[in-house]
């Protein structure tokens, strides 16, 4: 299956058409050769899976938009960079980019910002091209058609899959911006100016096609379909979106700054998250495996997943996704060997040091500390640090000849280095040289790869898996009085990774969780703000706000403001509250 996707998109990468502004969420036909268009689908299955495919190409397509960097446009890399980056645990030391010193000091403004603008352009270009695929698919164009009822069948489960499609990116479009553009394929056709809803009514629109996909009989069953998207993914969404409720019902004043929360959906949240605890999803028996080169093959792996984007070294042509994060979190000289020769030690050709982090979040919640032999005489590390509690979550750092202190956001060496993601499959192991336990060397990644220099990554990046889901019910739980619930679960996910059981919990132990087993997976900006952390100055981290020491921010960067083409473009569309004169 993940073969059969991969090389769909590979075919529609070469070929997708898109515009470098949204100007029209119903966008129709872009050509006449386009899979949007009325005469591409005609009675062939293949044509209509290819018709689909072009809205998960959204999540990893890199062309069309007019950006400097075209990697730093796609989709998942962009999202990515705003909820990690934003936050405590990650910096980003490309000083040219200047996104990136807005993003890594929360001090985004009216002016444009590469990765919101991505953010903006992906999601409603898939939302479009979803819209589209929808329209073209109604039984009287099959009927039309010539489609039998067998053919009608399967398309109305591709149907299904566009709908989750287009509910992700409407999820992903109002957690970065709040109140949104909204159009579905029964709007009035050809609106030049799409008009806003409310992010409550967006959030709302989520719910109900995420429970039609859950009740219904087109979306694949659970875990049926990796990697692409079946009921299993619609109720993690859910699950996280009713988690997030209250965030997504609040009331903001002119100035941006939040009023009221909404109503929490906590019981709705269990009851989701019950749902999904039915279904055949199993914790990956060693967390590390989750995020190797062959995680979306390894079923110990993937039986984690509920909802994941393919990435495949031999055909994806994307500088994003986790390309990005495993280039990223290494610079080229920490992994040469005393003689100066590459290692390859993540399966990798050449590091591009960009992401690490701050030695505050890795002391505080991985519970790692550094001997006094951990320090050369100029205070730099020398490699060796303590991982007294022994968890596989903290074994992954490098910080040889690193300093502790991030005083310069440009310079890498100032952090940690956080080994996540690694290119080599979970069985194998990288070397240039063979190891004694293995003399024919069949189990080193390069035996068999093709060449040694691998510039393409195959983990498939994780969206949403079972141990969210877990750690979601028992927040859930407390906030609902239920915590004899919850507390199975967060101990399962402790217990994975060789942490004591609790006897009790509070929002603290849920914070301390999240933050060390859904570390740099996308979700850090949004706990944040849930958890009252994000903007106030009861949370500080380093460079928070602008200021190394930290300081609190004005509440109206808990979303950012469109981009300034689409404010000219689109009439409907004005500056978010806070932001500029409206």
């Amino acid at each position: 299956m993940k073969k059969i996707i991969t090389d769909i998109l590979m075919l529609l990468l070469v070929g997708t058409v898109t515009v470098s502004c949204i100007k029209d969420l119903d966008a129709y036909p872009f050509n006449e050769d386009d899979f949007t268009s009325e005469t591409a689908y005609g009675n062939s299955y293949s044509n209509y899976l290819s018709g689909l495919s072009k809205i998960y190409v959204c999540f990893t397509s890199t062309s069309g938009l007019e950006v400097d960097d075209a990697g730093a446009s796609e989709l998942v890399r962009a999202f990515w960079c705003i909820q990690e980056c934003s936050t405590d645990n990650c910096k980003n030391d490309w000083e040219k980019d200047a996104w990136t010193q807005d993003i890594n000091k929360n001090t985004w403004s009216t002016a444009d910002n590469a990765a919101s603008y991505a953010i903006y352009c992906r999601t409603l270009h898939g939302i479009t091209y979803a819209n589209e695929f929808l329209r073209q698919t109604t039984d009287d164009k099959l009927n039309a058609r010539g489609c039998d009822d067998a053919l009608k069948t399967k398309i109305h489960s591709l149907r299904a899959e566009a709908r989750f499609l287009r509910a992700f990116m409407y999820w992903i479009a109002i957690d970065v911006f709040g109140d949104v553009p909204f159009v579905t394929e029964t709007s009035e056709f050809g609106a030049v100016s799409p008009s806003t809803k409310t992010r409550s009514e967006v959030f709302t629109f989520i719910v109900s096609e995420c429970t039609e996909l859950i009740n219904g009989n087109e979306l694949g069953e659970a875990g049926s379909n990796y990697p692409r998207a079946d009921k299993g993914s619609a109720l993690g969404l859910l699950s996280r979106v009713y988690l997030n409720a209250q965030i997504y019902n609040s009331k903001v004043d002119a100035a941006g700054k939040v009023t009221s929360k909404g109503e929490g959906k906590w019981n709705e949240c269990m009851a989701v998250c019950e749902k999904i605890f039915e279904k055949n999803y199993k914790l990956c028996t060693n967390y590390t495996d989750l995020f190797r080169g062959d995680n979306g093959e390894n079923s110990d792996a993937n039986k984690e997943f509920l909802f994941a984007i393919d990435y495949d070294a031999d055909s994806m042509q994307s500088w994003g996704g986790t390309i990005f994060l495993v280039q990223s979190e290494f610079q080229a000289a920490d992994d040469n060997d005393a003689n100066g020769n590459p290692m390859y030690s993540l399966g990798m050709n050449g590091g591009w040091a960009g992401i690490r982090m701050p030695s505050e979040y890795v002391f505080k919640y991985f519970g790692v500390t550094v001997p006094n032999e951990g320090y050369d005489k100029d205070g730099k590390y020398t490699g060796v640090y303590n991982n007294p509690r022994n968890d596989p979550r903290a074994s992954v750092f490098y910080i040889k000849g690193h300093t502790e202190n991030m005083t310069d956001l440009a310079e890498f060496t100032q952090g940690w280095s956080y080994y996540k993601f690694n290119n080599i499959p979970h069985n194998m192991y990288c070397s240039m040289t063979n190891r004694t336990d293995d003399p024919e060397g069949k189990l080193n990644f390069f035996s068999t790869a093709k060449g040694n220099t691998n510039m393409k990554c195959s983990v498939d990046y994780p969206f949403i898996r079972l141990a969210e889901v877990y750690l979601n019910y028992a927040e859930a739980c407390l906030n609902a009085d239920q915590k004899t619930k919850g507390i199975t679960y967060l101990n399962a996910v402790r217990t994975r990774s060789n942490q004591p059981a609790l006897e009790d919990y509070t929002l603290q132990d849920i914070i301390n969780e999240r933050s060390v087993e859904l570390c740099w997976e996308a979700i850090r900006r949004t706990d944040l703000i849930r958890w009252d952390m994000f903007t106030s100055n009861s949370y500080l981290w380093r460079w928070k706000g602008g200021s190394y020491v930290g300081q609190g921010f004005d509440d109206h960067l808990l979303v950012f403001d469109f981009p300034s083409s689409e404010l000219t473009a689109n009439r409907n569309l004005s500056h978010k509250p806070g932001y500029g004169s409206n």
